[in-house]
């Protein structure tokens, strides 16, 4: 007897939409015959050099550059393609649904939420928001964004991958998986004669056109960010000194976050101290108003430091049984705060938290060397609190 067919199990298919967010309009290359001429017509967009900067890098011709404004044409992006992987996904199920299948449509339908006549007024209307990936000369990109989408002061964050500078010899890197080419060799060539052409002379003058080439994209940057905004620039360890005197003139070195290292290989056959790690520079464009979530990591009950202490709630204090910290169900429903003892001071010497402090009508000083973690009126308020304990600790509540 033939086995009876089952159905196969739908899956939902959804994708993340940004119903809040909207985007300027512009022109796919299908309807660029129907841009205006003035905004086909490149304009320039100048970007004042500021005299007045912390301590910078000088390289050859910076004298030159720095004689005039930053000069950046504002051209046109064009729209080449579509590609909506929800729409996708859901036109091959329909089409294996039918029973004579016709074409798909591998791009979806247009979701901008304009008619036609809308739609050919470039950068007059506003449509539903969509990313984009865009291959272009970075600095006319950002510049087109910034000036004829409106983005300017309203990017959040940048993340800049720029060429590490390693050989100046060859200007094209043809795979990201590859960044260390060799000038000459046939696997290290682009066969697309625009992307020969947009590359050739990019570093002329070695380390000194890479300085220029840099410096005006972080220039151009800045001018996307809101004022809270960041941008994170990676880099490798031959230029990461240079990378950061340039963040430090555009951005400001008091605008500084944070060098971020991370582990790139095995220091397999070095013959010398190998070099395992790049760096991610991270600046803000204002460091007071940074927009910055924590990161946490998940502790599991009972592992690492030890908050092996619960006050319950009439205020009673015990420490947590090896039975509770083997199976924290336990402890659930039981209204406590987590907390461990940690000690009142520190070594070294800080003159606003060296004294001696009464507590409960007792005097408490600390040897030579150590100073209290917090200043008099910083004692005060644990007292207050009925935190601190005689022996010079704490109760350090896992929910402070």
């Amino acid at each position: 007897m033939p086995r009876k067919k089952t159905e196969p199990q739908s899956i939902p298919i959804d994708s993340i939409k940004h119903a809040d967010e909207s985007r300027t309009n512009i022109p796919t290359k299908e309807l660029r015959d129907f841009v205006p001429d003035d905004e086909l017509e490149p304009k320039m967009k100048l970007y004042p050099r500021n005299p007045d900067l912390d301590p910078q890098l000088v390289w050859r011709g910076k004298d030159e550059q720095d004689s005039q404004d930053l000069e950046v044409p504002v051209v046109p992006v064009y729209i080449q393609e579509k590609v909506h992987p929800q729409a996708i996904i859901q036109d091959i199920k329909q089409y294996g649904k039918q029973e004579q299948p016709g074409t798909l449509d591998l791009f979806g339908s247009d979701f901008n939420g304009l008619d036609f006549e809308q739609l050919i007024e470039f950068y007059q209307h506003q449509q539903k928001w969509q990313n984009r990936m865009i291959l272009g000369d970075s600095l006319q990109v950002m510049a087109s964004l910034a000036e004829k989408e409106g983005l300017k002061g309203q990017v959040q964050m940048i993340y800049l991958d720029p060429p590490y500078g390693i050989k100046f010899g060859s200007n094209w890197q043809v795979s990201t998986r590859k960044r260390d080419v060799k000038d000459g060799k046939a696997e290290d060539m682009t066969r697309q004669p625009e992307q020969i052409r947009a590359f050739r002379d990019t570093w002329e003058l070695g380390i000194h056109s890479y300085l220029a080439y840099l410096r005006d994209r972080l220039v151009v940057a800045r001018e996307l960010l809101t004022e809270s905004g960041s941008v994170f620039v990676q880099i490798g360890d031959e230029n990461v000194h240079h990378v950061r005197e340039l963040l430090d003139e555009v951005f400001g070195s008091g605008n500084f976050m944070s060098q971020i290292l991370y582990r790139t290989n095995s220091p397999l056959g070095a013959t010398f101290l190998a070099s395992v790690t790049d760096t991610v520079l991270w600046y803000g464009k204002s460091k007071n108003i940074i927009k910055y979530r924590q990161l946490f990591k998940e502790k599991n009950f009972g592992e690492g430091t030890p908050f092996d202490r619960l006050e319950l709630s009439d205020k009673t204090r015990r420490k947590i049984t090896k039975e509770e910290k083997q199976n924290s169900i336990l402890l659930n429903g039981i209204d406590t705060r987590f907390y461990r003892r940690s000690t009142l001071s520190s070594a070294g010497y800080t003159p606003s938290c060296t004294f001696t402090h009464t507590y409960q009508g007792e005097n408490y000083s600390l040897k030579q060397g150590f100073s209290w973690k917090t200043t008099k009126e910083g004692l005060n308020k644990l007292g207050l609190a009925k935190e601190p304990r005689k022996n010079k600790l704490y109760n350090f509540i896992l929910t402070d």
